[in-house]
Protein backbone atom coordinates (compact mmCIF):
# COMPACT_ATOMS: atom_id res chain seq x y z
CA UNK A 1 0.00 0.00 0.00
CA UNK A 2 1.50 3.39 -0.92
CA UNK A 3 1.78 5.81 2.01
CA UNK A 4 2.56 9.50 1.61
CA UNK A 5 4.94 10.89 4.25
CA UNK A 6 4.05 14.31 5.70
CA UNK A 7 6.68 16.22 7.66
CA UNK A 8 6.42 19.57 9.43
CA UNK A 9 9.12 22.23 9.57
CA UNK A 10 9.01 24.55 12.57
CA UNK A 11 11.54 27.13 13.76
CA UNK A 12 14.28 25.69 15.96
CA UNK A 13 14.34 26.50 19.65
CA UNK A 14 18.12 26.89 19.91
CA UNK A 15 20.61 28.94 17.99
CA UNK A 16 22.31 25.76 16.74
CA UNK A 17 19.21 24.38 15.03
CA UNK A 18 17.55 26.78 12.62
CA UNK A 19 14.68 24.37 11.86
CA UNK A 20 13.03 21.44 13.61
CA UNK A 21 11.65 18.61 11.44
CA UNK A 22 9.04 16.06 12.51
CA UNK A 23 6.97 13.45 10.67
CA UNK A 24 3.37 14.33 11.50
CA UNK A 25 1.17 12.26 9.23
CA UNK A 26 0.73 9.69 6.53
CA UNK A 27 -1.54 9.71 3.50
CA UNK A 28 -2.77 6.18 2.57
CA UNK A 29 -3.01 5.65 -1.18
CA UNK A 30 -1.16 8.90 -1.97
CA UNK A 31 0.26 9.55 -5.45
CA UNK A 32 4.04 9.96 -5.89
CA UNK A 33 5.42 13.24 -4.54
CA UNK A 34 8.73 15.01 -4.15
CA UNK A 35 8.66 17.67 -1.45
CA UNK A 36 5.22 18.98 -2.40
CA UNK A 37 4.13 21.93 -0.25
CA UNK A 38 0.88 21.11 1.55
CA UNK A 39 0.37 23.99 3.96
CA UNK A 40 2.15 27.12 5.17
CA UNK A 41 1.15 29.14 8.23
CA UNK A 42 3.59 31.79 9.45
CA UNK A 43 6.87 29.92 10.07
CA UNK A 44 5.30 26.45 10.09
CA UNK A 45 5.36 24.51 6.82
CA UNK A 46 4.14 21.00 5.98
CA UNK A 47 5.46 18.98 3.06
CA UNK A 48 4.50 15.72 1.38
CA UNK A 49 8.11 14.61 0.95
CA UNK A 50 7.65 11.18 -0.62
CA UNK A 51 5.32 8.24 -1.16
CA UNK A 52 6.69 4.89 -0.05
CA UNK A 53 5.14 1.43 -0.16
CA UNK A 54 4.16 -0.19 3.14
CA UNK A 55 5.52 -3.68 2.57
CA UNK A 56 4.32 -6.39 4.91
CA UNK A 57 5.72 -9.90 5.29
CA UNK A 58 3.96 -12.91 6.76
CA UNK A 59 6.97 -13.78 8.92
CA UNK A 60 6.60 -10.43 10.73
CA UNK A 61 2.95 -10.97 11.72
CA UNK A 62 3.83 -11.17 15.41
CA UNK A 63 5.58 -7.79 15.22
CA UNK A 64 2.56 -6.21 13.52
CA UNK A 65 0.23 -7.54 16.21
CA UNK A 66 2.58 -6.20 18.89
CA UNK A 67 2.44 -2.76 17.26
CA UNK A 68 -1.35 -2.88 17.00
CA UNK A 69 -1.67 -3.70 20.70
CA UNK A 70 -0.29 -0.27 21.64
CA UNK A 71 -2.64 2.38 23.01
CA UNK A 72 -2.30 4.26 19.71
CA UNK A 73 -1.31 1.97 16.78
CA UNK A 74 1.43 3.60 14.73
CA UNK A 75 3.56 3.25 11.67
CA UNK A 76 7.21 4.19 11.80
CA UNK A 77 8.80 6.52 9.28
CA UNK A 78 12.56 6.19 8.84
CA UNK A 79 14.23 9.39 7.67
CA UNK A 80 17.87 10.13 6.87
CA UNK A 81 19.64 13.46 6.54
CA UNK A 82 20.62 14.45 3.02
CA UNK A 83 23.21 16.88 1.64
CA UNK A 84 20.70 18.98 -0.29
CA UNK A 85 19.79 22.22 1.51
CA UNK A 86 16.34 22.37 -0.11
CA UNK A 87 15.58 18.75 0.87
CA UNK A 88 17.32 18.18 4.22
CA UNK A 89 15.68 14.78 4.84
CA UNK A 90 15.04 11.78 2.65
CA UNK A 91 12.47 9.10 3.44
CA UNK A 92 13.95 5.61 3.47
CA UNK A 93 11.17 3.39 4.71
CA UNK A 94 7.76 3.20 6.30
CA UNK A 95 6.95 0.13 8.40
CA UNK A 96 4.27 -1.16 10.74
CA UNK A 97 6.77 -3.33 12.62
CA UNK A 98 8.09 -1.87 15.88
CA UNK A 99 10.91 -4.44 15.78
CA UNK A 100 12.16 -3.23 12.40
CA UNK A 101 11.88 0.40 13.54
CA UNK A 102 13.99 -0.44 16.61
CA UNK A 103 16.69 -1.87 14.35
CA UNK A 104 16.87 1.41 12.45
CA UNK A 105 16.84 3.43 15.67
CA UNK A 106 19.80 1.42 17.00
CA UNK A 107 22.13 2.32 14.13
CA UNK A 108 22.27 5.99 15.19
CA UNK A 109 22.27 7.37 11.64
CA UNK A 110 18.54 7.43 10.98
CA UNK A 111 15.68 9.39 12.46
CA UNK A 112 12.72 7.15 13.37
CA UNK A 113 9.40 8.94 13.74
CA UNK A 114 6.23 7.37 15.13
CA UNK A 115 3.05 8.41 13.31
CA UNK A 116 -0.49 7.36 14.31
CA UNK A 117 -2.28 5.06 11.87
CA UNK A 118 -5.67 6.04 10.44
CA UNK A 119 -8.51 3.60 11.27
CA UNK A 120 -8.62 2.13 7.76
CA UNK A 121 -4.92 1.32 7.85
CA UNK A 122 -5.27 -0.24 11.32
CA UNK A 123 -7.93 -2.59 9.97
CA UNK A 124 -5.83 -3.46 6.90
CA UNK A 125 -2.72 -4.26 8.97
CA UNK A 126 -4.78 -6.24 11.51
CA UNK A 127 -6.41 -8.36 8.78
CA UNK A 128 -3.01 -9.11 7.24
CA UNK A 129 -1.39 -9.96 10.58
CA UNK A 130 -4.23 -12.25 11.68
CA UNK A 131 -4.23 -14.05 8.33
CA UNK A 132 -0.49 -14.80 8.56
CA UNK A 133 0.05 -15.23 12.30
CA UNK A 134 0.87 -18.73 13.53
CA UNK A 135 0.85 -19.27 17.27
CA UNK A 136 4.17 -20.73 18.37
CA UNK A 137 3.75 -23.86 20.48
CA UNK A 138 5.62 -23.70 23.77
CA UNK A 139 8.03 -26.55 24.30
CA UNK A 140 9.37 -26.99 27.77
CA UNK A 141 13.05 -27.74 27.80
CA UNK A 142 13.85 -30.96 29.63
CA UNK A 143 16.99 -31.73 31.55
CA UNK A 144 19.38 -34.38 30.35
CA UNK A 145 19.33 -37.69 32.19
CA UNK A 146 23.11 -37.51 32.57
CA UNK A 147 24.40 -37.13 36.14
CA UNK A 148 26.84 -34.28 36.48
CA UNK A 149 27.66 -34.75 40.15
CA UNK A 150 29.74 -37.93 39.63
CA UNK A 151 33.52 -37.92 39.96
CA UNK A 152 35.39 -38.20 36.68
CA UNK A 153 37.62 -41.26 36.38
CA UNK A 154 41.34 -40.71 36.75
CA UNK A 155 41.31 -37.09 37.86
CA UNK A 156 43.40 -36.74 40.98
CA UNK A 157 44.39 -40.41 41.05
CA UNK A 158 48.14 -40.69 41.66
CA UNK A 159 48.27 -44.16 40.12
CA UNK A 160 47.34 -42.89 36.65
CA UNK A 161 50.10 -41.10 34.75
CA UNK A 162 48.85 -37.83 33.24
CA UNK A 163 50.52 -34.86 31.56
CA UNK A 164 48.72 -32.42 33.84
CA UNK A 165 46.19 -32.76 36.57
CA UNK A 166 44.86 -29.79 38.49
CA UNK A 167 43.74 -32.05 41.33
CA UNK A 168 47.13 -33.69 41.88
CA UNK A 169 49.06 -32.35 44.85
CA UNK A 170 52.51 -30.94 44.20
CA UNK A 171 54.01 -33.11 46.94
CA UNK A 172 53.01 -36.35 45.25
CA UNK A 173 54.92 -35.43 42.09
CA UNK A 174 58.01 -34.36 44.12
CA UNK A 175 58.19 -37.64 45.96
CA UNK A 176 58.83 -39.39 42.70
CA UNK A 177 55.67 -41.43 42.75
CA UNK A 178 54.67 -40.13 39.35
CA UNK A 179 56.78 -40.11 36.27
Amino acid sequence: MPLGIVIRRTPGVTRWAKWSWKATGILPGAPPADWQLLRKEADITEYHIATLPLEMHGADAEAYLQGLSAKVPCVYVILRESDEPTRPLSALLVTASPYEAQDYADNGEDLVEKVAMPEGLVAWVRDFALAHHEEEIFKKRRRDKKRIDKIEDGIGDARIVQVSDVYRSPTSSRKGRLQ
